[in-house]
């Protein structure tokens, strides 16, 4: 058994598409024993030829580790592979085992598990993550973690192995909360700088002038430094944060207001776009494709310049 850092030595992590390969990999990196399982063969197999151990399923793999990490996506997937009787990972964890959620989730389903995490005396933790592939890939991410106070240093080496910037949130769902929050405003503001780009080109100046000036003012934001190139040089194709995952979160994030009771007025013509880019088959590519939906939907007009 290699050396990992602390008492966590076994690590499963189930889901190893472009965020978890990277967390697979720093793990790798750190001396840490890493198991994976995905159902995408060439996936694991990348991740096999650099020291990870392949399992068939997520309970062959919960059996072996003392901590399990979560990247997968869709809150429905996460709900069966830990809570069903004949493929969940809940009922064969060894007692005393972390799972850290680095989905995102659903709030109310987060604290569910939580609570039947507790009934088999595990340690259930949701962290969210933001800073894209590049940052799993470089361990830079940061993550927001919601979970017990108490046990939240016993992950934290685990966490600083593939994360630089780690805010204890509060209990459990505290994480989600935060991550959907961010990312109903990040897609939003894709949105709006979809919108205001095409308006600006439309009457005579260009996106990359428009941005530029913006970027130097109060309308400065740093979506454009991890989305701006996608958008300036229209290669939704080089995928950053997929739509596919940028509709689901800004859904998530809509039932997680309406059941607060917030109106969702401002952000919901922002997840309305995304749900038509992803009806049109945009799911695969980067959220930056809502420009072209935008752009099919805009009426041309007659130049006022």
């Amino acid at each position: 058994m290699k050396k990992g850092r602390g008492l966590l030595r076994n690590i499963g992590v189930a889901g190893c598409g472009l965020m978890g390969s990277g967390i697979v990999k720093n793990l790798i990196k750190k001396g840490y024993s890493v198991f994976v399982y995905d159902i995408n063969e060439t996936a694991v197999q990348k991740l096999a030829d650099i020291g990870a151990t392949v399992k068939a399923d997520i309970r062959t793999m919960a059996i072996e580790v003392d901590l399990l990490i979560l990247s997968l996506p869709s809150p429905t997937l996460i709900e069966t592979l830990m809570i069903d009787s004949e493929q969940g990972a809940f009922s064969v964890l060894k007692k005393g085992t972390s799972i850290l959620d680095m989905s995102t989730n659903d709030v109310n389903l987060t604290r569910r598990l939580s609570d039947i995490a507790k009934l088999y005396e595990l340690d259930y933790f949701d962290c969210p993550l933001s800073g894209g592939p590049e940052g799993a890939n470089e361990g830079t991410l940061t993550i927001m973690v919601g979970g017990s106070k108490d046990k939240y240093p016993k992950v934290l080496p685990v966490l600083e192995t593939v994360g630089e910037k780690i805010e204890y949130v509060g209990p459990s769902g505290a994480g989600q909360v935060v991550k959907l929050c961010n990312n109903m405003i990040v897609g939003g503001i894709i949105s709006l700088l979809s919108e205001a780009f095409l308006t600006g080109e439309r009457a005579g100046v260009s996106k990359q002038k428009l941005a530029s000036i913006i970027q130097k003012g109060s309308g400065q934001t740093k979506v454009m430094e991890v989305f701006g190139a996608n958008l300036l040089e229209n290669t939704p194709e080089e995928v950053k944060f997929s739509l596919f995952n940028m509709k689901k979160d800004l859904t998530l994030y809509r039932n997680l207001a309406e059941d607060r009771g917030v109106p969702t007025v401002a952000s919901e013509s922002a997840r309305q776009i995304f749900q038509i880019a992803e009806y049109l088959q945009k799911g695969p590519q980067d959220s930056t494709a809502v420009y072209d939906i935008i752009s099919q939907l805009a009426v041309e007009g007659k130049s006022q310049m």
